[in-house]
This record gives C-alpha cells, sequence and structure tokens, in this order.
C-alpha cells in the first residue's frame, strides 16, 4: 500500500475497541483503540509505516483469536497453530502471536500436559501409553510427557476406570464379566497382564461384597 494522509479515525459499530484507519477518503484498514490513539486526522503515513500497522494489527488479532480459544480450557502450543491455520492466519502472523502468547504466560505445554494427564485421571482414566498417544497428537514434546508419565501408576488407573463399569456387569457370568471389562480396558490402551489382574482383584472383592453379585450360569 503506498504512502497516505489518515483523514478519518471511526470506531467500530460492532467492536468499540477497533477502530476504521481511512487513508485519502478510503477505508484502509483497522486497529485496536491503543494502536489507532497513536494516529490523528492529517498524519500524513509512509509505505512502511503503513505496512507495519498492518502487520502488527494482524497479530494483535491473531493473539485474540487465540485468547479466546483458550478460554474454554488449556490448550497445548500446537493446538492454538492449529486453530489458527484453520482460519487461514499467514504462518509468519501464527509464529509472532505464538511468540507474544508465549511472553505473555499464555502457553505452557508443561502445565497443559500436566492438567490433560489430570482431568483423564479424574474423568476418563486411561493407561500411560494412551496419554503418551493423546499429547504427542497436541503436539507435547516427547521429554515433557517422559516426565510426567513416570508417576502414573497404570494399575491404579486401570482399576480406577473398571469401578465405574462394574455397576452395569452385575448379573454377568464371572466369565463374561471378565471379558466384557477386559475389552473395556484394552479400548482405554492397558496391557493384557493389567486388565487381566484388576478383572480378577474386581471379581474377588465383589463376590465378598455381594455374593449374589454374580450368576452361576457360566
Amino acid at each position: 500500500m503506498p504512502a497516505g494522509i489518515v483523514t478519518a479515525l471511526e470506531i467500530q459499530k460492532r467492536n468499540k475497541e477497533r477502530v476504521n484507519v481511512y487513508l485519502d477518503g478510503e477505508y484502509a484498514f483497522s486497529l485496536d483503540m491503543m494502536k489507532a490513539a497513536m494516529l490523528h486526522k492529517g498524519q500524513q503515513l509512509t509505505e512502511a509505516e503503513i505496512t507495519a500497522l498492518r502487520d502488527e494489527d494482524d497479530v494483535i488479532r491473531a493473539f485474540d483469536r487465540a485468547i479466546r480459544f483458550l478460554a474454554y480450557r488449556p490448550r497445548s502450543t500446537e493446538e492454538v497453530r492449529r486453530n489458527l491455520a484453520d482460519k487461514a492466519v499467514p504462518e509468519t502472523v501464527i509464529e509472532a502471536a505464538i511468540a507474544r502468547l508465549n511472553q505473555r504466560g499464555y502457553l505452557d505445554d508443561r502445565a497443559f500436559a500436566a492438567f490433560w494427564i489430570e482431568n483423564r485421571s479424574q474423568f476418563k482414566p486411561l493407561s500411560p501409553r494412551a496419554l503418551r498417544y493423546e499429547l504427542r497428537q497436541k503436539g507435547v514434546a516427547a521429554a515433557v510427557i517422559d516426565e510426567l508419565l513416570a508417576s502414573v501408576d497404570a494399575e491404579d488407573a486401570a482399576y480406577r476406570a473398571a469401578q465405574a463399569r462394574v455397576n452395569r456387569l452385575q448379573g454377568s457370568s464371572r466369565d463374561l464379566f471378565r471379558q466384557k471389562l477386559m475389552r473395556f480396558l484394552q479400548g482405554r490402551g492397558f496391557s493384557y497382564d493389567i486388565m487381566r489382574d484388576v478383572a480378577e482383584q474386581l471379581i474377588e472383592e465383589l463376590e465378598l461384597e455381594n455374593p449374589n453379585y454374580f450368576s452361576d450360569e457360566e
């Protein structure tokens, strides 16, 4: 865009935090309120100044989009990058916005991974292998994943996952209970040995609590 003179600065009707900038009588670009406050009517802008203002505004808008995306739950850096790319934000703008998010503490892949593991532990216990897969899909570095998964107890996670299923299996035979429970745990990524041990532990516990829990039919 060639050099131009600021002929009007108008606050947007739908977003009072943004200002439309007109150069030589025509709409040129928009800025946030703080950037627009640096301009005044009649100000001469060089081509380089116009380009810098537009580039900076692109980064600010990408930053604001990312903040809205992060408002729902913590995200990994790669999730934010993919979200902006899906909105056709240029790669250079994405990287500048990511850098700004990092500088201001909005992105922390280690904190995100810790949140993800804890959330899964509470609401959907998974095996370390399944957790590793999910975190890798979200772009978390292998070293971070290794560090955080070192403290995950796979057998405890399998036991807690299985407990959420036992009420649905009451009245089945021991063999059917074992088969269905192990199939469920397999879907959560647990190893055969852990699936077997958890199933046998629960069979023993349930029989002690309720001798009529299992059907006598095999």
